[in-house]
């Protein structure tokens, strides 16, 4: 038998602010280790028998990056399912289901979130084991992770007290509880957080989906039987699932099966759901600092700085969460960090960039990142990866002016084609269809300049492009 994780990608994650925005979220960061959260999350697999490539479910607009970023850890032939709408956790999952037993009958899931941290791997790896034993019988088997203190901020599961094989049947999910209702939980030891976390095979799932949600399961069967093989990717078909009901697997299954038994997991799990959460599964140093990047402290402690763009100096401050980023700053204290999203509403409210997009911008070719801007202008640095290339393209309101400054770019300027090697610069009139490429093994650095009365992305008119993107 298979074992497929399915691996649920597609939050936000703004929370985590200003690192973490809606284009390129959490769980494609690098937030504690080199590695982003979605490698920790498929790296930490390794070992386990029976597994196969992983199935991730994204956004539509994350699919490169997903691509991206499981090249980078060897993952050669990840399925990558594309959400076009968000309808929570029950479609999502139905989906990944549906399509994998197109693969196999015969299939187990084990589904994670992109964004969880497990220090603990080899509990980690005894306690997935269980959970394949119980769905190999029929169960719908969630993790529970094992309470280290009062929480409010997790919803909990009451398990019975009869321990089969490892696991426990469920009585009852809980709803985030006050602080008295936590700390009673935490004195008792039948009480866990509620993960998100499950493993049930895949046949199963549907058929108990189909008895306690039967809309969910037309919907995305439709979905998923109407997707599109585009690339690597696999679309769903964007009325369809849009059209399903928007429910979370607890509520529309797991509160309501006969089924369910949870599996205790105490892994030195954290879902990273705050600055003050980060803060505590880091690294500290001798006056409780957590510090990442080019940082210079002076009577500083419990502090969290995080600064991998530019130098940040603080001197006598205590409590404190410093995040800098390229085009944003963000200073809170610990207890009130999770306001962030007071920071996030404003944004939006006024229609600034910063609440959903770095000043990096990743694309499939490789990223831009916008050095300086004014009124007629804007200068970006451009990355090419080796063997990429920009679509053909024309804009009707900008000129642009590339200067190669490392490797060597094959251009197509109107009806003429030539390499630019470094120091060398080609003009792009007006309306002048063009294109860049990296035909080497190396990667390609050019500064664009662009020029004109409107500079906006969507000033781009594709006619041929390698990532699918001129049908878009």
């Amino acid at each position: 038998m298979n074992i497929v994780p399915v691996i649920l990608s597609g939050g936000s994650g703004t929370r985590l602010w200003p690192l973490s925005r809606k284009q390129h979220p959490k769980q494609y960061l690098p937030l504690v280790s080199d590695k982003s959260m979605l490698q920790e999350t498929i790296l930490r697999l390794n070992g386990l028998d029976n597994f196969i490539d992983p199935m991730i479910v994204c956004n539509f607009a994350h699919r490169f990056l997903v691509a991206q970023q499981c090249r980078e850890i060897g993952i050669k032939s990840p399925t990558i399912l594309l959400e076009p709408v968000g309808r929570n956790t029950a479609p999502a999952i139905a989906a990944a289901a549906l399509q994998s037993i197109k693969q196999s009958d015969d299939v187990i899931l084990l589904v994670l979130s992109a964004d969880h941290i497990i220090q603990d791997i080899e509990a980690f790896h005894k306690a997935v084991y269980v959970a394949i034993q119980q769905a190999q019988a029929g169960k719908l088997v969630t993790f529970g992770i094992v309470p280290t203190q009062a929480d409010t901020n997790y919803g909990y599961i009451k398990s019975s007290e009869t321990n089969i094989d490892g696991a426990y049947q469920v009585e009852k999910f809980v709803e985030k509880p006050n602080l008295k209702t936590a700390q009673s939980y935490l004195e008792q030891d039948n009480y866990f957080w509620n993960s998100g976390m499950f493993v049930f095979q895949a046949n199963t799932l549907i058929d108990e989906l189909t008895i306690y949600s039967p809309d969910i399961i037309k919907s995305v069967n439709k979905a998923v039987d109407n997707a599109i093989l585009d690339f690597d990717f696999i679309r769903l078909d964007k009325q369809a699932f849009t059209d399903s009901p928007s429910d979370s697997i607890d509520y529309v299954l797991m509160e309501k099966s006969n089924h369910v038994v949870v599996v205790p997991l105490d892994a030195r799990w954290n879902d990273i759901g705050s600055w003050s959460a980060l803060y505590n599964v880091g690294i500290k140093d001798d006056n409780n600092n957590v510090i990442s990047g080019d940082v210079i402290t002076k009577d500083t402690i419990n502090t969290y700085i995080n600064a991998n763009h530019h130098m940040v100096a603080t001197i006598g401050v205590e409590n404190l969460i410093i995040v800098d980023t390229p085009d944003a700053t963000f200073v809170a204290s610990h207890d009130k960090a999770q306001e962030v999203k007071f920071i996030i509403e404003k944004l939006q409210n006024s229609n600034r960039h910063e609440g959903g997009i770095h000043r990096k911008v990743f694309r499939p070719w490789g990223w831009f990142d916008s050095i300086d801007s004014g009124e007629y202008f804007q200068v970006k640095r451009l990355h090419v990866n080796p063997g990429a290339k920009l679509s053909l393209q024309m804009h009707y309101k900008r000129a642009e002016h590339w200067v190669v400054v490392s490797g060597t770019a094959t251009v197509i300027n109107d009806k003429k084609t030539f390499t630019l090697n470094k120091g060398e610069s080609a003009y792009i009139p007006i309306g002048t269809t063009h294109a860049l490429e990296n035909r080497t093994n190396k990667s390609l650095e050019v500064i664009e300049v662009q020029s004109g009365v409107y500079l906006g992305e969507d000033d781009i008119v594709r006619f041929e492009d390698m990532y699918g993107r001129s049908k878009e």
